[in-house]
């Protein structure tokens, strides 16, 4: 794996190929269509983006449907004033909730509450609907095996290795 710094002297870094620089640029759309496919969809179906749903997904699926701020923003990659903002609006709306965390006065929790569990039980068909139809029903089952395995070693590479990284989702 190539981990030479964007800094480095132009003599040390290996350029892409043409198939990867074709690879990449297919990649890179790809995953701006099918954001943009699914955000619309979301929009259409509950008045939320993408972002938005997976928020609630999150918490629908973790104990007591709860989790702390900061852990919601590491599990979500987004930054915590993204997350403030995206939870304020998700209050307005009625689907989730904050509660202060009780040993720790800084912290907070978010609460999936009984609408916002409704609304994602509601909006689930369709995502998942619009998901299969943009990704899986283009792919035969062994494209799809590769893709996972693919996206998992990717994703594995990029993880943080140290506590202290500097990574958006802690600031």
């Amino acid at each position: 794996m190539n981990t030479a710094p964007l800094s480095a002297p132009a003599e040390e870094v290996r350029r892409l190929t043409a198939e990867e620089q074709y690879i990449w640029r297919s990649y890179t759309e790809a995953a701006t269509l099918l954001e943009d496919h699914l955000d619309r969809r979301l929009q259409r179906d509950a008045g939320m983006p993408h972002v938005y749903y997976g928020l609630l997904a999150k918490l629908a699926e973790s104990p007591r449907r709860r989790l702390r701020m900061t852990e919601l923003a590491r599990c979500a990659k987004i930054t915590r004033s993204r997350l403030s903002r995206a939870v304020a609006r998700l209050e307005k709306n009625g689907w989730v909730r904050r509660e202060d965390c009780p040993s720790d006065k800084r912290g907070q929790f978010a609460i999936l509450t009984r609408a916002g569990y409704g609304v994602l039980r509601r909006t689930a068909p369709g995502h998942g609907y619009a998901v299969r139809q943009a990704v899986f029903d283009r792919l035969t089952p062994e494209q799809q095996k590769s893709l996972g395995e693919i996206m998992r070693i990717i994703a594995d590479g990029l993880q943080p290795s140290e506590a202290g990284a500097d990574l958006p989702w802690l600031r």
